[in-house]
């Protein structure tokens, strides 16, 4: 049977009834070796009240509280802590069982699974409240620096050193038997559309490729960037693509044309290690070596937000969004923006008010990879100690 076919028949059955760790500078003058691994168009893409949380509406009160830090009430007050958090990160779980690095931990988007990636050359799937392993999945001839989730969340993508792609069916825990290939260096980032028929990735060779995942050949190769490429993501209707590189450029694409729609840069030019859309699919989150997360409204290019408070000068960490509900604005939902560094600690940030919501330790070194699942009920740190940490919100009552 063929990978086209296989693959098919796993999104039939649904559908039908984050590096080895991005352990060092990504910088075009210094290849890692293996002992350093530790591991479109225009878009008005869906509606804020769709998506159902923390980024506000167009409207005026809205667009002042995320594209400026004038404190209107809808801005919620920068200064004091009359609006305590409806957040509090405990510890619930650590998952230990890599022999090196995790590079990239991600949970299933039906929340029941954590993946984890590492420079031991597997991935790993864990029972997301019990933490129990649920297999060691094997096959990639080198450290696997990032993996990907399909909506189904039954396949599972990964991309190693080894320049290949690989698709696992989590059920089994067997891998396609034929692996994308293509790229002419290491794979950094890899990310599934919304739908699950096309897989983005970016790799050490700059180039960002469009896959066809049926039939697990590249639809488009885009010369992308003059630098490696560290990390790609789709937005959530599917029809951009968003890449970043240690050039410093964050591009926008249209899916569809392979069109470049958009370039953002930072007047400092930070090489940047991750992209993600937001939520609502109208904001780019992107972690910087110049130990920054920045908020960036891409329609317009312009950086509305920076959040600091954290290192990040040397190794490619990701950030990620997830949400909160106040404790008193009548459990109106808000969001939150969350980064590792290289000092043990993830932080976590208000996205509009910029306010360190809280600051997670308990990793030895760098924590390089972050996610929530799709509640927030629960995050996930991995980093260089090989471990895989997970917190519990309990928010006071």
């Amino acid at each position: 049977m063929s990978i086209a076919d296989q693959v098919q028949d796993l999104m039939e059955d649904v559908l039908g009834p984050e590096r080895s760790p991005k352990r060092r500078r990504l910088s075009s003058d210094s290849p890692q070796s293996s002992e350093e691994n530790d591991n479109k168009p225009d878009t008005e893409p869906a509606t804020d009240a769709e998506n159902g949380y923390a980024f506000e509406d167009e409207s005026d009160g809205a667009e002042r509280a995320l594209d400026s830090d004038s404190q209107t009430p809808r801005d919620r007050d920068q200064t004091t802590d009359s609006r305590p958090a409806g957040i509090h990160y405990k510890p619930y779980m650590t998952l230990k069982g890599h022999k090196r690095g995790v590079a990239a931990v991600r949970f299933s988007p039906n929340g029941k699974w954590i993946a984890s990636c590492s420079a031991d050359c597997t991935i790993k799937v864990w029972n997301a409240q019990t933490g129990t392993l649920v297999h060691t999945l094997e096959g990639h001839l080198a450290g696997v620096s990032t993996i990907s989730w399909a909506p189904d969340s039954i396949v599972l993508a990964s991309g190693s050193d080894d320049k290949s792609i690989r698709l696992w069916d989590v059920r089994t825990g067997k891998c396609m038997p034929t692996a994308l290939t293509g790229h002419h260096n290491y794979v950094y980032s890899i990310a599934f559309s919304p739908k699950g028929n096309m897989l983005v990735s970016g790799s050490y060779d700059e180039a960002v490729f469009l896959w066809d995942v049926r039939t697990a050949r590249v639809m488009r190769s885009l010369p992308a960037h003059s630098d490696p490429v560290s990390g790609v993501d789709f937005v959530r209707d599917g029809t951009l693509v968003a890449s970043c590189s240690s050039d410093g450029l964050i591009r926008i694409w249209d899916s569809n044309t392979g069109q470049c729609l958009k370039t953002l840069v930072h007047e400092d030019n930070a090489p940047v290690t991750s992209v993600r859309f937001s939520p609502n699919g109208k904001f780019v989150l992107a972690a910087t070596l110049d130990s920054s997360v920045r908020l960036w409204k891409y329609v317009e290019g312009r950086c509305i937000k920076t959040y600091q408070g954290h290192k990040n000068q040397k190794y490619s960490i990701n950030a990620c969004f997830g949400t909160y509900v106040s404790e008193q604005e009548d459990g109106e939902e808000w969001a939150f923006a969350m980064c590792g560094d290289e000092e043990g600690k993830a932080m976590i940030w208000d996205v509009n008010t910029k306010k360190v919501l809280q600051v997670l330790t308990g990793h030895q070194g760098v924590v390089l990879g972050v996610d929530s699942n799709p509640d927030s009920s629960l995050v996930a740190t991995c980093g260089l100690d090989g471990s895989i940490r997970v917190w519990k919100n309990s928010p006071s009552k």
